[in-house]
């Protein structure tokens, strides 16, 4: 009991760096002495020790206990996660390593744009006494999801090296792999088809619950994480408008803020006595609205008489409570 909570973090590549940046953005900055080290640390949760692992080997590490907490691929959960209940998915989307599970076909197939064009070119190799052969990685999605669309006649070839070859040199027919942006597809002479996008996938921050539900001290650090977290992204979605306004008094502008729609905040405006020596009638307005009403928010404030307006964003934006964690309890209790 007591023991460091171990959070499995991508050792190399885009998703190494997009969690580390996100992690630091929420004041958790992650410490690596070295590339070649396996080991790290966040000095603002002592409590903590970071290990570095590949990203196709996080689940794992989190599903057999070597690690409480894990950010890997959602592809890579959704492929292995089947029958493993000990590993739930705290955040699936934590907004990088974005990427598809797709189909793809050479492209001189021209006669296959789309799913339908596939399931029935498999009846077609069904009556010539063939299956048609998919090369991937991932089996138990490409499988589910083709016989979801009860396309039944193919087999599944696994793959170590470059997927995209696998057709243009005769061991495979199509490919089910992982693409951002299609030019290796391309570069390849293969194409995407028409609904045959299997998943769509980025970064996810998953958990052991048994482990977690044993240690209290580690759910707690948890919470730690996930209320910074979740303030973090809050924070994205609203900004903060300070204006100078003349008036009587604060009652008599917050009457004539709430009675103009968009500029009444959160919970409503702040307004404070602008002090600048001598008797004056100015106030300062503080409210704090969503991103997309900012240009809107700003003509509300000078309708009511609102001048020299500032606009900063919030680092965070905490809520009585974090939603994100009240909701994880829920999923491991």
């Amino acid at each position: 009991m007591n023991q460091p909570l171990r959070i499995a973090l991508p050792s190399k590549g885009a998703l190494e760096t997009g969690t580390r940046n996100l992690l630091s953005a929420c004041g958790l900055k992650v410490s690596r002495p070295s590339d070649r080290q396996y080991f790290g640390s966040i000095p603002a949760l002592p409590q903590t020790k970071v290990l570095f692992q590949r990203a196709a080997d996080i689940f794992t590490k989190v599903e057999e206990g070597s690690a409480d907490l894990g950010v890997t691929g959602y592809d890579i959960v959704a492929e292995k996660g089947e029958g493993h209940d000990d590993v739930v998915v705290i955040l699936d989307e934590l907004g990088y390593g974005k990427c598809e599970l797709v189909l793809a076909v050479p492209e001189n197939w021209v006669d296959v744009s789309s799913i339908e064009d596939l399931a029935d070119l498999s009846l077609t190799f069904r009556e010539k006494g063939n299956n048609l052969r998919i090369a991937t990685k991932y089996h138990n999605m490409t499988r589910n999801w083709l016989y979801d669309r009860a396309i039944v006649n193919f087999s599944l070839v696994s793959v170590q090296g470059a997927m995209e070859a696998a057709p243009s040199m005769g061991y495979a027919d199509l490919i089910a792999d992982i693409t951002s942006t299609g030019t290796t597809l391309r570069e390849n002479r293969l194409k995407r088809i028409n609904g045959g996008t299997i998943l769509k996938s980025q970064a996810c921050f998953i958990a052991n619950k048994r482990l977690l539900l044993e240690d209290e001290s580690k759910l707690e650090t948890t919470k730690l994480m996930l209320e910074l977290m979740e303030a973090h992204f809050e924070s994205k979605r609203y900004v903060s408008i300070t204006a100078n306004v003349r008036g009587k008094s604060e009652g008599e502008i917050g009457d004539r803020l709430l009675a103009e729609d968009g500029i009444a905040g959160l919970q409503g405006p702040t307004i404070a006595k602008v002090y600048s020596g001598g008797d004056n009638d100015w106030f300062a307005v503080t409210v704090v609205v969503e991103q997309g009403l900012l240009l809107s928010a700003i003509n509300r404030l000078r309708n009511v008489g609102g001048e020299d307006m500032t606009v900063l964003s919030p680092q965070y934006v905490f809520r009585s409570k974090s939603s994100i964690y009240e909701a994880f309890l829920q999923k491991i209790s």
